[in-house]
């Protein structure tokens, strides 16, 4: 089979067209089935105990403190507090439990015998699983007995988040700090919504025998179990890998092309390339990057500590103006903001290399966005910490604080100023390169395509805008995984396959119309996979078992395209070999070549370990997360944007050749670093949360008693050998584009060759100019 260029545009269109029509049909279907938010929660007496109001009350309460970054609700966001729906789900199961032995029996629910346990323990799962909910009237009726045990369970939260000095150790134990909320009205309301998020979790769905999470979490106590949709879609996303493999296999030798690689110019063309002002400006914009990530890894260790300490710092009460809450959100919001902000640096440096020519005012343009990103980054990161001091609060703490979802933290506000940044950023790439797209000559498709992928990062971060401070939480995370699963992880990587078949092809190493058929063929085959793969975020949030069922299917197919990393690997560490002057690039391949590693280990080993439903039903929330999430996220897209930005710092300098050992130490310290830091600490953590889960439940993998536990402890401990080593690397990393800027990082001049006077006198040129 030939691929040609116009059978590969139908291929991507037909591939984007249906990847998105599943995508639409997914979401109505999230609209359709969400569980409902009841207008009243009532006891059979008649006494209301919440009504729809206050719930929604809650879910700003929870946002403003930090949500997602504090806990999780039905298994997204942090790992150290509890999971909040599961554990209300626990404790309102005992307390219901208790209420029924004391009542009936006169003793408490432990000193009850065996069939008495039993019976109450049968009893109990029909009570909690059963639906009494009236959709006619918005009417949710709980017996008497459960609206006691709701009440008991809400004056735990009350306490816990009020501050009150006997759970001051539990809340050391999950890091949350003191006086969290303080108005009575604000605890009851969060608790109104941890109530109305345990709820979904055991009651079944109107004529389905499982919960509206599909049974999640795993509980015991209620008959929480997996589904028998949950173990078929499982096997089945297993088949899907294998069929996708073969194909994938079959395609790549039935493609390969005949076409040789070119023979490398004689010298590097970059170095023949002109610096424009605008590309002169992009310098600045590599320098945040590199203090951006210094920041992120600085309150990465500042948080992963907290785990251990709870509220200090190697003793020192650092928790009282940075609680956990705070550092990280700020070091998850850092980490997506100098990682984008690589990537936007990228598109503007190349972009008038690409158009042939520097539109007027580019570089006042490069500029204004530049300050427009200082303007982002520091306003939001105040919001965000006034929101968890609670200076910020109900809408105010929406627009200007904290909106409470993990990715997307920054207040609505600032979340504005930054698409209308990404709008800007999208208008400077396009009138730069809009000659070449007028341009008939051969390499249009190439360029047609990389100017579609910077599209789609300038837009599609406006999914987000999608859901508001009080919508249903299940319609938000759909919203909110576009912004996270296509915004970050499927646009810009093909953004970022574009700017390596330009750079290849400019270098040329690779022929035009082989880098155009490939980036074509990488991205259908990354988007059949990725697009509707989105949904395998959200299986247990709320959603139909249509949505397992698209998610494990499609999602499995992300990994098919892993499986010729190493191939791809293996040609991109040749690329250093083509030529001499190729060794000028050599630290930027190296990284683009633990991109391809971490891309195989981090997204596809890690990333499928979690991926099936039946894995993620035991996993969701736990340690296995964040294993793939660090893996994948700095492994991939982090060493992808530090390659870019070495590429530009080369250019940058000119001629000049750099003194590599820092660069050396830096790239070998962060990969190391982060494998020692995955299989010393969380991965372990998060294989014995896993035993711990599917053995007596989630509530028990997310507990303190487990979690601090003396071996937990000590791998957590643990941790802090890859993340020093992790840290040094990243310093060495900053200290060698330091050297850029004062010369430290460049080497002494070659000898100048008797022999040739000529090229003497090209190289003491080449200097002067650089």
């Amino acid at each position: 089979m030939k691929f040609t260029e116009k059978r590969l545009w139908i291929t991507l269109a037909l591939v984007v067209g249906a990847g998105f029509t599943l995508l639409g049909f997914g979401g109505r279907e999230i609209y359709r089935q969400a569980p409902p938010i009841p207008e009243r929660i009532v006891s059979e007496s008649g006494a209301q105990l919440a009504t729809r109001e206050q719930i929604l009350d809650g879910q700003q309460v929870w946002q403003g403190i930090g949500g997602q970054q504090i806990g999780s609700i039905w298994g997204h966001g942090g790992y150290q507090a509890p999971d909040w729906s599961a554990d209300w789900l626990h404790r309102e199961a005992l307390a219901l439990l208790e209420v029924w032995s004391r009542a009936e029996h006169g003793v408490a629910f432990d000193a009850l015998g065996s069939e008495a346990r039993g019976s109450l323990e049968a009893r109990l799962k029909r009570e909690m699983r059963a639906n009494r909910y009236d959709a006619a009237s918005g009417v949710l009726t709980v017996s008497d007995a459960r609206a006691q045990a709701i009440e008991h369970t809400a004056a735990h939260y009350h306490a816990l988040f009020g501050g009150d000095e006997s759970l001051a150790e539990l809340r050391e134990s999950y890091a949350l700090h003191d006086d969290a909320v303080e108005e009575r009205a604000d605890l009851e309301a969060l608790s109104d919504f941890f109530l109305w998020t345990a709820w979904a979790c055991t009651t079944e769905r109107p004529d389905a025998a499982y919960t509206y999470t599909n049974n999640w979490p795993h509980e015991p106590l209620v008959g929480n179990a997996p589904t028998s949709s949950n173990v078929l879609w499982s096997m089945l996303s297993i088949v899907a890998l294998l069929c996708g493999i073969g194909a994938m296999v079959w395609i790549h030798a039935a493609g390969r092309s005949e076409d040789r690689d070119p023979t490398p110019p004689a010298r590097d063309p970059l170095e023949r390339l002109a610096l424009t002002p605008s590309m002169r400006a992009v310098a600045k914009y590599l320098g945040v990057v590199i203090a951006l990530f210094v920041v992120q890894v600085v309150l990465g260790a500042v948080t992963a500590h907290y785990t251990v300490e709870g509220d200090g710092f190697f003793g020192f009460p650092l928790g009282e103006w940075l609680p956990y809450a705070i550092t990280r959100t700020w070091h998850i919001q850092t980490g997506v903001f100098w990682i984008a902000t690589a990537f936007l640096a990228t598109g503007l440096f190349f972009a008038p290399v690409i158009g042939g020519r520097e539109p007027k005012g580019q570089r006042l343009g490069v500029h204004l966005l530049l300050g427009a990103l200082f303007l982002v980054v520091g306003g939001s990161m105040t919001g965000e910490a006034l929101s968890i001091h609670r200076v910020l609060r109900g809408d105010a703490s929406f627009w200007f604080g904290h909106q409470g979802y993990e990715y997307v933290d920054l207040g609505r506000a600032w979340q504005i100023a930054l698409f209308a940044g990404l709008v800007g950023w999208l208008f400077l790439m396009l009138r730069a390169l809009w000659p070449a797209l007028q341009r008939g000559a051969q390499g249009r498709s190439l360029v047609g395509l990389f100017t579609a992928s910077a599209t789609a990062i300038g837009l599609f971060y406006a999914a987000g805008f999608f859901y508001g401070a009080r919508s249903h939480l299940s319609v938000a995370e759909y919203w909110r995984w576009w912004v996270v699963h296509l915004w970050v992880e499927g646009f810009f990587e093909v953004f970022a396959t574009g700017v390596l078949a330009f750079l290849f092809t400019r270098l040329g190493l690779v022929r035009v119309q082989s880098a155009t058929r490939a980036f074509l063929a990488s991205t259908s085959v990354f988007l059949i996979g990725g697009i509707p793969g989105t949904f395998h975020h959200l299986y247990f949030s709320g959603t139909p078992i249509a949505i397992t069922a698209l998610g494990a299917s499609f999602s499995a197919l992300e990994v098919v395209p892993l499986v010729l990393i190493g191939f791809e690997a293996l040609q991109t560490l040749r690329m250093e070999h083509r030529a001499a002057w190729m060794e000028r690039y050599r630290w930027p391949i190296r990284y683009f070549v633990g991109v391809a590693f971490w891309n195989l280990v981090g997204a596809g080993v890690f990333g499928f370990l979690i991926n099936p439903p039946i894995a993620l039903y035991y996993m969701q929330g736990l340690n296995t997360t964040p294993v793939h999430g660090h893996t994948a996220l700095f492994g991939v897209y982090g060493l992808l944007s530090l390659g870019l930005v070495l590429v530009m710092a080369r250019k940058l300098s000119g001629s000049r050749p750099w003194r590599e050992t820092h660069l050396r130490y830096s790239f070998w310290a962060m990969n190391v670093g982060l494998a020692a830091m995955v299989l010393l600490s969380l991965l372990p953590i998060g294989l014995a949360q896993t035993v711990a889960s599917v053995e007596r439940g989630l509530w028990w993998a997310r507990s303190a008693e487990f979690l601090q536990s003396s071996p937990l402890e000590t791998l957590r401990w643990l941790r802090i050998v890859g993340d020093t080593l992790f840290l040094s690397g990243v310093l060495s990393l900053a200290w060698f584009m330091l050297g850029l800027v004062t010369g430290h990082s460049y080497a002494a001049p070659k000898p100048l060759d008797d022999r040739l006077p000529e090229r003497n006198e090209e190289r003491e040129l080449a200097d002067v100019a650089s």
